[in-house]
């Protein structure tokens, strides 16, 4: 008798879908692309709260935006995976998988689970602020556990995505391929955005930075450029991640805010907006450009060739935009860089405009410089190699 916890993949091959057929996405998509657009902007606007008024109640705006998406995925993939198990003439029940019984999609399985991580995390996070004060901090074990439940939530929605891209042909394939890269710009985003703390501006000069921005970034410029059909992939979504990024940067400043929390070092009359975003447009445009010269070399030769051209092409635009960053001529509302949280003191470099060393001898800089070259070279070839694998996808 097979465990109970176990699953199968094993089912029936399922045949592309006829061109014929209407181009439109399904529900269950949209539902789960509302739902992660639901977890990034009440990210982002939860983040400001804490920077700009302080953590004053569980039940915030942001707050209840965040869990919308843990319920709206759950109860979406949940219904989709109760349907596809008790339906035998479900359309999806072909291409599914089975797991305890039940019958889906892979993506609905992993975004249901998401969907319980988030709807958990939320007693533990507000029982977290109640025993260990009103912190400001966005690493802590109830942060984390809602952050294993959105990124389970962004990959179970490529995973759909990817499943239905599979199996589509014509223009339904093309409208699948645009929500494609918006999974992949959320998963990006997130990426990037949860080593926030290390990406601050004033680390820009050190090699710390570089490795940090190396984990992430790569991955999924190498996955996308591998399953979608665009020649400008990774560039596609560097930009969406761009655009986004400044939509928050531009518009959360017009939201009135103050301070409910102290000490309050900064006069904040308005929503504190993120940082300006990392200018990965650059080394995605490089990756693009460089992936099309390597495409027949081995794909060892390929992560090494567009991992080093990531990372240097990262370093050769981010380094001196970094020294206009600091400087007055930045000091807009176009880049918002003087603007802080009203909890950094005056003697914090993010006020004074002065880079935070993170590395303290050259020969320290240049160890970590290197191991951000191999970070970026390894993470390159997961994503090929992680893109080759969902290319197989059909559940």
């Amino acid at each position: 008798m097979a465990h109970p916890a176990s699953y199968s993949l094993a089912v029936p091959p399922v045949e592309a879908r006829s061109t014929t057929e209407p181009s439109r996405i399904p529900w269950y998509v949209w539902c789960c692309a509302a739902a992660v657009m639901c977890s990034a902007v009440g990210g982002v606007w939860d983040i400001s709260w804490h920077e700009s008024i302080g953590r004053d109640s569980f039940w915030t705006a942001p707050h209840v935006l965040i869990y919308l998406c843990g319920v709206l995925a759950g109860l979406a993939c949940g219904y989709l995976i109760l349907s596809t198990t008790f339906q035998d003439k479900s359309p999806l029940h072909a291409a599914s998988v089975t797991m305890w019984g039940f019958r889906g999609p892979l993506g609905a399985f992993i975004c249901a689970w998401g969907g319980v991580a988030m709807i958990t995390a939320a007693p533990f996070d507000n029982w977290w602020h109640g025993a260990y004060g009103l912190d400001v901090k966005i690493i802590s074990p109830p942060h984390i556990l809602l952050a294993l439940g959105m990124t389970a939530i962004r990959f179970g929605t490529l995973i759909i995505v990817l499943a239905e891209m599979q199996r589509a042909q014509g223009e339904f394939r093309a409208n699948l391929e645009r929500m494609l890269f918006y999974s992949f710009l959320f998963l990006m985003a997130m990426t990037v955005g949860i080593a926030q703390e290390m990406t601050n501006r004033v680390f820009m000069h050190g090699a710390k930075f570089y490795l940090v921005v190396m984990m992430g970034a790569p991955i999924w410029m190498a996955a996308v450029s591998r399953v979608a059909k665009s020649l400008w992939a990774a560039s596609i979504v560097a930009g969406m991640y761009t655009a986004l990024h400044l939509c928050f940067v531009w518009i959360l400043p017009l939201i009135p805010a103050e301070p409910r929390l102290g000490p309050v070092y900064q006069k904040v009359t308005h929503m504190v907006a993120p940082e300006f975003p990392l200018l990965l447009i650059v080394p995605a445009i490089v990756f693009d450009l460089v992936r099309r010269r390597v495409g027949t070399l081995s794909r060892r030769t390929q992560a090494a060739m567009l991992g080093s051209a990531c990372l240097v092409s990262f370093i050769a635009v981010q380094w001196p935009f970094a020294d206009f960053l600091m400087s007055p001529a930045s000091h807009n509302r176009f880049f918002v860089t003087n603007e802080f949280p009203y909890f950094i003191p005056p003697t914090s470099p993010w006020v004074r405009n002065v880079f935070f060393p993170t590395e303290h001898t050259s020969i320290e800089f240049w160890t970590r410089m290197a191991l951000a070259l191999a970070v970026a070279v390894v993470t390159t070839h997961i994503g090929l190699s992680w893109g080759d694998w969902m290319k197989r996808l059909r559940r």
